[in-house]
């Protein structure tokens, strides 16, 4: 059976989120967590988006061996409600995904869903900590010492989620390792953290729509492919941490180490160095 189900955030405070959920178009029903769709083992759910608070409901629908599916690009809801003249509401965006097809969506995995929510925790946090280094800047040095606690704070926050995701890309993905080796940045903390990125956020199902995925492709004006802002910012720092600098061709070169030692692990061979 198939579930299709909408994500959104309540009314009440717009902080926590509901899902609304339906297998025949006509008939919809809520739920507050993603454990709570009644789906068994072999079912589909395809979803627009999974928030990092709904991780571990759809962790559990994973286990329970249920397949689970995100929208690759919520840009296509919007394109899809006006193709089909549908409205922004949740039953609107539950219809537009039922006409998308299924080659927009995404499976996810056990390992892709706990890494990607500590992921986002970094990236939060980097975030933060680059706003307070900002304002940092601005302030005079009686008021900069108003800030430096907060700042030392993130940064240790830093270092322990680096930790977590290193650990646990090590234990999830047995190529993050020889790569590690490969690209000479063991004791490197922020290429062990880009490398994490680079390795979890693209699927890997062709070398072309990988080298699409980080953007990597022949600017000119009739050519368009949708990339990641975020994989290739992190492919971006792990180029940097490498060779210093980030180039089109180091980018591409790094990548492809990186799509030559992942597909040789699969095929269970050993590649060159």
């Amino acid at each position: 059976m198939r579930f299709y189900a909408d994500v959104h955030r309540t009314k009440r405070n717009g902080e926590g989120y509901r899902i609304t959920y339906t297998t025949d178009r006509t008939t919809f029903r809520y739920v507050d967590g993603f454990n709570e769709i009644p789906a068994k083992p072999g079912d589909q759910i395809f979803v627009d988006t999974i928030p990092p608070s709904h991780t571990d409901g759809a962790i559990e629908l994973v286990r329970r061996g249920v397949e689970v599916y995100y929208l690759r690009r919520l840009t296509l809801l919007k394109k899809v409600r006006g193709e089909h003249k549908l409205p922004k509401s949740a039953r609107g965006d539950i219809r537009a995904l039922m006409c998308i097809e299924e080659r927009w969506f995404r499976r996810v995995t056990e390992d892709f869903l706990v890494m990607r929510r500590m992921i986002l925790a970094y990236r939060s946090l980097l975030k933060t900590h680059q706003q307070l280094l900002n304002k940092y800047r601005a302030l005079s040095d009686a008021e900069r010492e108003v800030l430096k606690p907060a700042i030392s704070s993130i940064e240790k926050q830093l270092e322990e989620m680096i930790r977590m995701i290193v650990g646990e890309a090590y234990k999830r993905y047995p190529v993050y390792n020889r790569l590690v080796g490969v690209l000479g940045i063991d004791g490197n903390p922020s290429a062990l953290e880009a490398l994490a990125e680079v390795l979890v956020l693209p699927e890997w199902a062709s070398w072309r729509r990988t080298k699409n995925y980080f953007g990597l492709w022949r600017r000119d004006k009739k050519t368009y492919f949708h990339r990641s802002r975020t994989a290739r910012k992190a492919l971006e720092r792990l180029t940097i941490s490498i060779k210093g600098y980030a180039r089109g061709k180091e980018l591409k070169e790094v990548l492809k180490t990186i799509w030559i030692n992942l597909k040789a692990q699969e095929a269970g061979i050993t590649a060159p160095a």
